[in-house]
């Protein structure tokens, strides 16, 4: 025991320089693909079916993602007409026309308070990795917190099944304002495999506002990480997965 100690202690924390740096290491991103030219049509019908989901739509001699419901298989990187496969992790966009009016009372700190809409634990898993020391997300300013009246920020999981949406409702409702929404997952962003069926809604967004999205499925910890960054102002974002929804369920 003491020999891990002393190993332990001599070696030191390592954590991630990002974002002051990138961050190269392996099997830190499961990367996703792009858009992809290809030199004939039946080439980007065969990448369009090889996708289980439906994230990839074939034209003519082109095929684009829609990375919301991408599930990461890399079904469409194998054979002759594959994708371009990108190993990035910064996926994070802007979702709604009132997204982020202003983010200036939380550039120094962030107090989020996580619900699980009805995912299947994997997206929560990858938001437990921020507080360990690798990523330590506590360095920038970002902290959980267990009660909505003390959060500045929702984060979801998951698509709203039927018996989450009023507990939802109320946990956003019982936040003091200004407040955002981040809906990190395929899940929480297009309901990816799971709805929109008889037991969940299509996406947050249908059910309350959201600000910023994190697709992926999971995404990586960084790719939560910069999703954060974005919403205090500190990273630009990417384009939108999906079409934001405007209009709010009752």
């Amino acid at each position: 025991m003491l020999g891990w100690f002393l190993r332990g202690a001599s070696s030191r924390i390592r954590t991630t320089r990002y974002p002051h740096e990138g961050d190269s290491s392996t099997g830190i991103t499961p990367g996703r693909p792009v858009a992809t030219q290809f030199s004939h049509s039946r080439a980007a019908d065969t990448a369009a079916t090889a996708c289980p989901t439906g994230a990839i739509t074939a034209h003519e001699h082109s095929a684009e993602v829609d990375l919301s419901r991408c599930v990461h298989c890399m079904a469409c990187s194998r054979g002759e007409a594959a994708m371009k496969w990108q190993n990035d992790f910064n996926w994070a966009s802007l979702s709604g026309p009132q997204a982020l009016k202003t983010t200036q009372p939380f550039k120094k700190s962030l107090h989020i308070r996580l619900v699980d809409s009805g995912s299947c634990d994997a997206v929560i898993q990858e938001i437990k990795q921020l507080a360990k020391p690798y990523y330590n997300m506590h360095r920038l300013g970002f902290f959980i917190t267990p009660t909505p009246r003390h959060a500045d920020v929702l984060m979801i999981t998951g698509p709203v099944t039927s018996h989450m949406r009023l507990a939802l409702k109320k946990t956003y409702d019982a936040m003091p304002r200004p407040k955002w929404v981040i809906a990190v997952g395929n899940c929480a962003i297009s309901g990816c495999v799971f709805a929109p069926s008889f037991m969940a809604a299509s996406a947050v967004s249908s059910v309350i506002p959201v600000d910023v999205q994190v697709p992926g499925c999971p995404p990586p910890p960084l790719a939560i990480l910069h999703g954060l960054l974005v919403l205090t102002g500190r990273a630009p974002a990417m384009q939108p997965t999906t079409p934001p929804v405007t209009e709010v369920a009752s």
